[in-house]
Formats: structure tokens, C-alpha cells, sequence
């Protein structure tokens, strides 16, 4: 039997280190200060105009493009000076620019803006920069950058090419219809709460609807739905969502739409950690460790925590590793939020054994070997192997069988299959942490895999992949996953 282990607050590791800090300036209506008169000067004169900026731009010869510019800027004013810029050209500046095609001139450039707190940026000669312009996707007022602290601006360009493809030029119209909506949301007297559950519902449709020009009637519709979910007496609800089996790009959008709603996350041990930068910063996050073995929260003790944090008006998600309804007690925490009058909803997620089998490239289903696919768990209540295993169905060589939490029992359960008239030249593989980084895959027969599995002593979810289909993985002695030219 497994210790008892109290849920805990779960404190996520701090953020990484930034190259760089991501901010937006506010330039509507300030001054901007460009020096040069080149291409490079005349395209960030231009990107200054945009974001509303008053450009002055100093060059004693401008190219071709300053002066086009200058007759048609995009928003801001754009004014030339012909003359090279001085220490008082900088006054009352919110930024300054230079593109020089030496240190020298860069050096002083920097040095007078800086001595009147004007935050610099020298084109193409990072040392004199206190910013940096990044690659950018423009569906303003959604605005994202893209830096590469200037180590490849290539493969910023690229990044930026791919975000383009996958953001709809239509969220420039959502975009731009909730900035105009915000006061009027805010002029309705609803709560934080209920605010924030209209830019979801809002969020939602826009992501469906990005062709669709956003309307009054739009407003009106979010707000109703809004306002009768935010009337009914216990607004909480439990939402169990399936991690999936470690790659958190594995994750379906549904259960990222969870994670950045929820308020409080019940996390299991065995989801990879990544899955977390998915979920709302300000969320709760709670671990209510099930392990399968080692210290663990009884599940009576779960159902009582989801259920109490439910009826306080919380939206609860209960994260678990893989897909919640495949070993995952989902129908006990089902039972109780229903017997409590709690919504509940289950976000499934890609299963333990479809995430291994896919990196070892083999079909659980293959047409010539297998006729059917069987989940087996290898931990009974007791912790032990169950009593009520089906062997004969086990032995049967034309199935897959895949055994869940198999680590403790797998010497056990292979002795009873080959007892029962399992081939014992039967192919068998363990995936341990599949799909991860740190993914382990051992292959063998199911009459050598217990001795090779307890050899490796690998920690992390498992599972036991049984059958013909794994005839070639089996011939692969490694402990990553094979290629799929390998597996068959």
C-alpha cells in the first residue's frame, strides 16, 4: 500500500533567462530622432511613423526612399532636416535611431542620446543598442515581435514567415473591435470574473470567425452569454483535461483553451512540467501526486478537493497524464462532481501507448498481425498484479496488448502470459517517458524485457507494448526509439 501524501501547491521554476525584454513602446504623438539617410534608416523611419511616432529625421543627403517617405508616411509625420543631428536635436525624444557605417560615428550618436535619457538603437552594431527591432507580424493592434538577440536573423525572418501563415489576417479586426469594446465591457458594471469570461467567449468565436467582421450584435451576443453563465448560483465547474503523454505539442487546442481559463490546476506527477507554460500564470497550481507507486493523495481525497473548489465558484482542472478516460480514474471523479451537481467536462488527450507507438513508428492495428488492440493495467488496487487478468486473451498472437504502469509487475505478468501460451519469442517493448526528451524504449521478447527493463532501472511513465506488430522494433537493441525505417 502506498503512503499517504497531502495535495501541495505546486511552484512552477522561475522563468529562463531573456536575451532580451519584449516591450512595446507607446510612440503615438512623440518624438522620434533618426540619423542617416540611408535604405536601413529609411525603413525604420517608416516602422516609427506606423506606431504614430513624429519622425525627425536627420540626414544631409536622404536616399530616395527618406523622401518618399517624408511625402506620404504611413501615420506619423515624417520630417527631414538636412543637416547632421546635435546633442539638442534629442531633447524630449522617446527614442533615437542612427545608421552610421562606422563605430566612430555610432559611438557618439549613442553617447549624446543616452546623456539625455533617450533609449538608443544603432542600426546593424548591437554593442551601441539599448534595443533591438525584431522581425514582426503585423494585425494591429495585435502586434507580435520576433528577436534573435541579433544571433540569426535569418531564422528570425523564418519563425516569422511560419507565424504569419498561421494567424488569419482577420484578427486585425477583432483585434482592433476589442479595443473598442473594452470600455463599454468595463461600462457594464460585471466583474473581473465575469470580464474575463467575456474575453474568452469573445476569444473563442474570433478564433472560429477571423473572416467575419466583428459587429454590435457581436457585442450584445457575448455579453448575454456572458451574463447567464455569470447568473447561474454555482458558476464552478471541473474540467478534466489529458495532458497527453509528455510533448507538450501534443497538446489539442481544447485542452489549451482549458489550461488559460482555469483558476485552480490539479496536476498529477506523471505530466511533463513543459505542459505548464500552456496554462493561465495566474492559475493555482496544486499537485495531487498519483504515481502508481511512492507516496501518493487518495483519490477520496481529490474528489473532495475538486468538488469543494467547484462549489467556491472555482474552475477546476484536473490534469492527467495521456487521456483521462484510459487508466486515469476518470470515472470516479466523474461520479463525484455529478453527485455534487458539479459541470464536468472531459478534454481527452493523446494516449501513453498512441505517443510511443508514434515515435517508434509502428501501427498498433497492423492488418496482417494484429486483429484487435487490448489496455491491460499491470497495478491492481493493492499495488500488485491484478487477479482478474483475462490471460487467455493475453496469449492470443493475433492481438496488441499494451500494459499500463507496468514497472513493479512486469516480471510477474510475463511469467503468467507465457503460462497461459504467450509465445515467449513474442516481441515486446518498454517506452519509458514517451515522446519526451528523455524518452527510453527498450527492446526485446517478452521472455527477456523484465530482465532488461528492471536492468535499466529508468525512471518515469511507462508502458509495455506486447505483440507481432513490434516484430522489427524488437530487433533493434537501443535505448532510444527507433526511426520509423526501423519499426515496422
Amino acid at each position: 500500500m502506498t503512503s499517504p501524501r497531502l495535495p501541495t501547491d505546486l511552484h512552477p521554476p522561475r522563468m529562463d533567462a531573456l536575451a532580451r525584454l519584449p516591450v512595446f513602446f507607446a510612440l503615438e504623438g512623440r518624438r522620434a530622432v533618426v540619423a542617416g539617410g540611408n535604405a536601413q534608416a529609411a525603413w525604420k523611419a517608416e516602422l516609427l511613423s506606423a506606431a504614430g511616432a513624429d519622425v525627425e529625421v536627420f540626414a544631409e543627403a536622404p536616399a530616395e526612399e527618406l523622401v518618399g517617405l517624408a511625402q506620404n508616411p504611413p501615420r506619423g509625420v515624417v520630417t527631414i532636416h538636412r543637416r547632421y543631428v546635435t546633442a539638442d536635436d534629442f531633447v524630449g525624444a522617446a527614442v533615437a535611431v542612427g545608421a552610421f557605417e562606422d563605430d566612430a560615428g555610432a559611438a557618439r550618436f549613442a553617447a549624446a542620446a543616452r546623456a539625455r535619457g533617450v533609449p538608443v538603437n544603432v542600426i546593424d552594431r548591437p554593442a551601441f543598442c539599448d534595443f533591438a527591432f525584431g522581425a514582426i507580424v503585423n494585425r494591429s493592434p495585435l502586434v507580435i515581435g520576433i528577436s534573435t538577440d541579433g544571433a540569426a536573423p535569418v531564422f528570425g525572418m523564418a519563425v516569422r514567415a511560419k507565424i504569419e501563415a498561421m494567424i488569419p489576417r482577420g484578427f486585425a479586426r477583432w483585434a482592433e473591435a476589442a479595443r473598442r469594446w473594452r470600455s463599454a465591457l468595463f461600462a457594464t458594471g460585471l466583474s473581473q470574473a465575469a470580464r474575463r469570461r467575456f474575453w474568452q467567449i469573445f476569444a473563442r468565436y474570433a478564433a472560429t470567425h477571423p473572416d467575419r467582421e466583428p459587429t454590435p450584435s457581436d457585442f450584445d451576443g457575448f455579453l448575454t452569454q456572458t451574463t447567464h453563465e455569470a447568473a447561474r448560483p454555482d458558476n464552478g465547474s471541473v474540467t478534466l483535461v489529458g495532458a497527453g503523454p509528455g510533448d507538450p505539442e501534443l497538446l489539442t487546442l481544447r485542452a489549451v483553451r482549458a489550461l488559460q481559463s482555469a483558476d485552480i490546476i490539479l496536476i498529477d506527477d506523471l505530466v511533463a512540467p513543459d505542459i505548464l507554460d500552456f496554462a493561465r500564470r495566474e492559475a493555482k497550481k496544486m499537485l495531487v501526486g498519483k504515481t502508481g507507486h511512492g507516496p501518493s493523495c487518495r483519490q477520496e481525497e481529490i474528489n473532495a478537493l475538486m468538488v469543494t473548489l467547484a462549489r467556491a465558484g472555482k474552475r477546476v482542472v484536473r490534469l492527467k497524464g495521456g487521456d483521462p478516460m484510459i487508466f486515469g480514474r476518470a470515472t470516479e471523479e466523474i461520479a463525484a462532481c455529478r453527485g455534487a451537481g458539479i459541470p464536468v467536462e472531459v478534454v481527452p488527450g493523446i494516449s501513453a501507448a498512441q505517443g510511443a507507438a508514434s515515435r517508434l513508428g509502428v501501427s498498433l492495428t497492423h492488418r496482417e498481425r494484429a486483429r484487435r488492440v487490448q489496455y491491460v493495467t499491470g497495478h491492481g488496487s493493492d499495488g500488485h498484479l491484478p487477479t482478474d487478468i483475462d490471460w487467455r486473451s493475453i496469449a492470443d498472437p493475433g492481438v496488441t496488448t499494451i500494459v499500463y504502469m507496468p514497472v513493479k509487475t512486469h516480471a510477474a505478468f510475463a511469467a503468467a502470459a507465457i503460462a497461459a501460451g504467450l509465445d515467449a519469442a513474442t516481441p515486446a517493448v518498454a517506452v519509458i517517458s514517451a515522446t519526451r526528451a528523455d524518452e527510453t524504449v527498450i527492446a526485446a521478447t517478452i521472455a527477456d524485457l523484465p530482465e532488461r527493463l528492471a536492468a535499466a532501472a529508468a525512471a518515469g511513465p511507462a508502458v509495455v507494448m506486447i505483440g507481432r506488430v513490434f516484430a522489427r522494433a524488437a530487433k533493434v537493441d537501443e535505448t532510444r526509439a527507433p526511426s520509423a525505417s526501423q519499426a515496422g
